[in-house]
């Protein structure tokens, strides 16, 4: 009998300890906390207050520990990071928008399937009584 099969955890999940994290990046674990306490990265806690790193998290250390290696200073760091994730929110932004474009531009396809290009679309409106310019009275009283 078996049971369900093991699941890997998505990038999100917080499941490395601070041993575990600064081995893998190779920075030592007290830059780690000061990366933390400048705002550079927000691990995630368990109940009795254990820092817990996720693969997203050790990503973004190896990035850093990649900058400032390569001689950019903390608050250059912190900028490049910024721009990484507003261009990230643009670009998925950019997609969405342009999944709503083609959405568009399909069903004014398909709206436009059948009909020859030479004919006007058909008119939606109700047909109006036309009257003859001129042969309309308009009765007025001054209110008393």
């Amino acid at each position: 009998m078996s049971g369900p099969p093991f699941a890997a955890p998505g990038p999100d999940a917080a499941v490395f300890v601070i041993s575990v994290a600064a081995e893998l990046t190779g920075l030592h674990p007290q830059t780690l906390r000061t990366y933390e306490r400048l705002g550079l990265i927000t691990p995630g806690r368990t109940v009795g207050g254990g820092r817990r790193y996720s693969a997203r998290d050790i990503e973004r250390l190896r990035e850093i520990a990649d900058l400032t290696s390569s001689g950019i200073g903390i608050e250059g760091v912190r900028r490049i990071l910024e721009l990484d994730n507003r261009l990230a929110a643009l670009s998925a932004r950019n997609e969405e928008l342009q999944a709503e474009l083609d959405a568009t531009r399909e069903a004014l396809r398909q709206a436009l399937t059948g009909r020859s290009l030479d004919q006007a679309p058909a008119n939606k409106l109700p047909v109006l009584r036309q009257t003859s310019t001129g042969q309309s009275v308009v009765v007025w009283r001054r209110g008393r």
